[in-house]
């Protein structure tokens, strides 16, 4: 497997667009992304999980209930959430896009993120289409400017990858920085793959990685209203397709968790006014669902990230924060490490802290991807949450995010 450029380009028979068509004020910043697949794809998602969705999710899983896409339409700064005639207006999105491209509505894959509760006009949308079709092309990082929010940066990622002979290629953007919280969906994920699977496949694969990816990442502890995951898959590499577990479908597993992970701790990192990726490691887990518990537990402690921000070494935060996750453990095992690049100190070993120089610790917690170590020494399961640190800019963006 090797890491490629592209993004959700990269795989053969894909093309993508980004424009500004006027939904933001900012003329300098696109609002609108366009993602498209030569053929038909087979096609699969996972939705948030709040009661309260977005009217682009109800019509996205309408359209998908036959397990095929072809193209996937996505708006920034509205997330046409909360509004009478919010079904009518991503209907509508999807009809402009089918027209433009020759293409059935029901394969339009329609998202927005932004504002909740704020009308959305269409006409900018209609206005901005036949541009936004016009210019596809080989333009992944354009599209993932298109659905970008408070990010700061760019997310996006590709691979390529080996199923019976042929060689195979997948990629993803992303966006995400506030309202994160491991309930699944946690933001906007669109995966494009030329890899031949099957709609089930397809669908048993993403929510399987899922559960281990997007589902261990936390900024805030809000879960959105708007956020899903899309993977496509056109099968234009001529692998035979995948259609039950096998060699070929762990191959393709293993790619699609490579990208997934990458997509997760860059999403963690752009973590709203975050200035540290925060990593929990949590080894020694009598069980899957303990180590993960604890590390999502640990990686979402407020105390924990403020400590992180300060480069704090205050241990007793990870432990409490263990102790309140609802697994239980045994909390005299438990020992605790910081970890990064200038180093790795021990804080605590058998529940108990152990002396160490607070200068060191202070010199590892200092870098800007930091590990959180925790080893429960009770059993061999092992799982990883991702996160970031909380600061004083969380809330001045907050603060005014509306206004």
């Amino acid at each position: 497997m090797e890491q490629i450029k592209g993004g959700v380009c990269a795989a053969e028979g894909f093309s993508a667009s980004g424009i500004h068509c006027g939904i933001r004020k900012n003329r300098g910043k696109r609002d609108i992304a366009l993602i498209y697949s030569e053929v038909p794809a087979n096609a699969a998602a996972v939705y948030t999980t709040n009661l309260v969705k977005g009217a682009p999710l109800i019509v996205t899983k309408e359209h998908l209930s036959n397990g095929k896409a072809q193209a996937v339409i996505c708006n920034s700064g509205n997330a046409n959430t909360c509004n009478a005639d919010g079904i009518e207006i991503a209907e509508k999105m999807s009809s402009l896009l089918a027209q433009e491209l020759g293409i059935g509505a029901e394969d339009v894959i329609v998202a927005s993120t932004g504002v909740i509760g704020q009308p959305l006009d269409i006409e900018p949308i209609r206005a901005g289409i036949p541009q936004l079709v016009k210019a596809l092309g080989d333009c992944s990082a354009q599209a993932a400017e298109g659905i970008m929010t408070t990010d700061t940066k760019v997310k996006e990622i590709a691979v390529s990858f080996e199923v019976g002979g042929v060689e195979c290629k997948i990629g993803g953007i992303a966006k995400g920085s506030g309202m994160i919280h491991p309930n699944m969906a946690t933001m906007l994920v669109f995966l494009t793959t030329d890899c031949a699977v099957s709609s089930e496949m397809l669908q048993k694969a993403l929510s399987s990685d899922v559960a281990d990816t997007f589902n261990m990442v936390s900024v805030d502890g809000d879960t959105s209203t708007n956020d899903m995951v899309t993977l496509m898959a056109n099968g234009m590499a001529g692998n035979p397709e995948i259609c039950d577990e096998g060699e070929d479908f762990a191959a393709f597993m293993k790619a699609l968790n490579t990208v997934t992970v990458y997509l997760c701790r860059r999403i963690a990192a752009d973590g709203e006014g975050a200035t540290k990726l925060l990593e929990c490691k949590v080894s020694g887990a009598e069980s899957i669902l303990q180590a993960k518990t604890v590390a999502k537990s640990v990686i979402c402690s407020s105390l924990v990230k403020a400590a992180m921000f300060g480069s704090d070494a205050n241990w007793g935060r990870v432990l409490c924060a263990v102790g309140y996750s609802g697994a239980a453990v045994d909390t005299g095992k438990i020992d605790v490490f910081f970890s990064s690049g200038k180093g790795k100190i021990e804080v605590c070993r058998g529940g108990s802290g152990v002396p160490f120089s607070e200068e060191a610790a202070k010199e590892i917690l200092s870098e800007d991807e930091i590990e959180i170590l925790v080893n429960l020494n009770s059993g061999a399961e092992r799982a990883c949450a991702w996160g970031c640190d909380l600061t004083y800019d969380y809330v001045k963006i907050n603060g005014d995010y509306r206004t």
